[in-house]
């Protein structure tokens, strides 16, 4: 079992640059400040992750949307409406919020709201979003819960920290947000996860 953080050790150590391994809605992810640190490039190395493979930010408010996206379409705001804070990841064109070591070739963020208190908790304390990853080695499960992060990956991160009441699976479905792409005419799912491609289709028949 992994050394677990107070919370305030791990806001600290977000605070200072370095990487975190913290509970969402979904698995545990592993994440940096965005306002702290330069990229994303501490997170390819803990996951030994391909760095082609751009990096999605949590946010702490649906406004984040506009805050960091640029020219979002109507569709991307009502997804977020329904679906955050929750399993969906949201890929549109990045602002110049946005640094350009943290969006992808194609000049794009993903942005997602989790459902969970405490990753809202640190975003909140770091004052801004985290890029976030989930907490385990490229190609290994995503760890549901505290006890299933790898230990040689939570050994290198600065601080691990558990859900409350250390209650590890409490909220976390195991399942990956599903990402779509919002960058187009029409939304397009890049990865189905938690909520189905049914649910999307849904929402863009409410929307014509």
């Amino acid at each position: 079992m992994p050394v677990r953080a107070t919370f305030e050790e791990a806001a600290d150590a977000l605070k200072r640059g370095q990487a975190v391994v913290f509970p969402t809605d979904t698995v545990y992810g592993l994440g940096v400040s965005i306002r702290a640190t330069a990229g994303p490039d501490a997170l390819y190395a803990l996951k030994e992750r391909d760095r082609g493979k751009p990096i999605a930010w949590l946010v702490g408010s649906p406004d984040d949307l506009d805050r960091y996206g640029a020219g979002v379409p109507d569709f991307a705001r009502a997804a977020a409406a329904r679906f955050w804070p929750g399993p969906l990841t949201l890929v549109v064109r990045a602002s110049k919020a946005v640094p350009p070591a943290f969006r992808s070739d194609a000049g794009t963020v993903g942005l997602r709201m989790p459902g969970n208190a405490r990753a809202l908790a640190l975003i909140r304390a770091a004052g801004c979003p985290l890029a976030t990853t989930s907490a385990n080695i490229s190609g290994h499960p995503a760890p549901r819960s505290l006890a299933a992060v790898d230990p040689a990956l939570a050994s290198r991160a600065a601080a691990v920290l558990a859900d409350d009441a250390d209650v590890h699976d409490a909220g976390k479905s195991g399942v990956a947000s599903t990402v779509l792409d919002c960058t187009g005419p029409r939304p397009r799912v890049l990865r189905e996860g938690a909520i189905t491609l049914s649910d999307i289709e849904t929402l863009s028949e409410e929307g014509k």
